[in-house]
């Protein structure tokens, strides 16, 4: 790759993100996307819009993002209707909810990717900000995965080299049980041709497939990734794991493909069992506040039963709209919208 950032042999790249009235978090996220050292003439910006009654398609627009008309029941539909639409050699999955923390990030993700064709892609640290609650920061800084029954459900991966700024990682053998593949995912465009990813995309499902194909490793950029805000608050992290469940089922129709059968650590039954009896959730709490000296680790055992609470709604969610039968039609601005947690990033001195 050159160096000269006004280079046009610098591969084109292309953004994309799902959007439902983001109207309160787009700001940050297309702001952070055009700090990017990476030149702006070489990449895209496209959101896949499910009808947003706010502001959203007016923030976009103010950005130059080209915004899609996303008419589908989830959110993996509006991705990829983006991707069908994208011109870039490279794709970068983003959620309104994401701030891309350094403006090298892109920069030196692309790169890395592109010296290292044995990797599937390009994750993203998840580092805490100033614009989020302590919550928030536990959920996405320290658990990664900003969800306990995930996180207990996931797989250690494993830090197999480093060169430089450029991590090199792979899971144990003989399980793929880990959620890989969103909030600031670099891909290269021909792998996720490769497994037809703009016919079945689900952000985890390609990532899981790659590996299967063979693709056995992915890359960090040490120190750098995405500030996720995924929810501020307890109630609405419960909230957001009653809509996150329901759109799992969904897809579930769709595709019954789930990372959480390809061999977890723990069965999702005894996942469940650790976090109402508390014991486990005690014993998590102690170590992290041990082993990082950081009191964020004291939300482990309330969002543990969260999680569950928050799962178990989903479930009789869904089941109720399908037995009424108003889970149906177009559009992401039915059920999904109604379920749509308020979410916010905190003020800071600057704002």
């Amino acid at each position: 790759m050159p160096s000269n950032p006004d280079n046009h042999e610098w591969p084109r790249l292309s953004f994309i993100m799902p959007t439902l009235n983001a109207g309160a978090l787009l700001d940050n996220i297309l702001a952070s996307i055009l700090r990017q050292t990476y030149p702006r003439d070489r990449y895209e910006i496209l959101l896949a819009d499910a009808h947003s009654t706010d502001d959203t398609r007016k923030i976009a627009q103010k950005y130059g993002a080209i915004v899609l008309d996303d008419n589908g029941r989830n959110m993996e539909e509006g991705k990829r209707l983006a991707l069908r639409q994208a011109t870039g050699e490279f794709i970068i999955f983003v959620d309104a909810d994401n701030e891309i923390t350094h403006p090298d990030y892109i920069e030196l993700a692309v790169k890395a990717l592109a010296a290292n064709p044995q990797a599937l892609g390009v994750e993203s640290y998840y580092l805490p900000s100033a614009k989020m609650s302590s919550f928030c920061a536990y959920l996405t800084n320290r658990l990664h995965i900003s969800d306990p029954l995930c996180w207990l459900m996931s797989s250690n991966p494993r830090l197999q080299s480093r060169q430089g700024d450029v991590e090199h990682w792979a899971l144990p053998p003989g399980t793929y049980s880990y959620p890989l593949g969103a909030n600031g995912f670099v891909y290269r465009r021909a792998d996720l041709e490769s497994v037809a990813a703009n016919e079945k995309f689900q952000d985890t499902h390609v990532a899981m497939f790659l590996l299967k194909n063979g693709k056995k490793e992915w890359l960090r950029i040490t120190g750098r990734g995405v500030h996720h805000y995924y929810v501020q608050t307890l109630p609405g992290f419960v909230k957001k794991r009653r809509r996150a469940i329901v759109h799992f089922l969904r897809v579930q129709e769709e595709m019954p493909v789930n990372w959480m059968k390809e061999k977890p650590p723990l069965p999702l039954w005894l996942a469940g069992v650790y976090c109402v009896t508390f014991v486990g959730p005690v014993w998590h709490t102690l170590r992290g506040l041990l082993r990082d000296g950081d009191g964020r680790w004291l939300w482990h055992v309330p969002a543990c039963l969260g999680s569950v609470l928050g799962s178990a709604w989903g479930v009789l969610t869904y089941r109720q709209h399908r037995r009424n039968g108003t889970d149906k039609g177009t559009g992401n601005g039915n059920l999904i919208a109604i379920l749509q947690p308020k979410q916010e990033l905190l003020k800071t001195d600057g704002q």
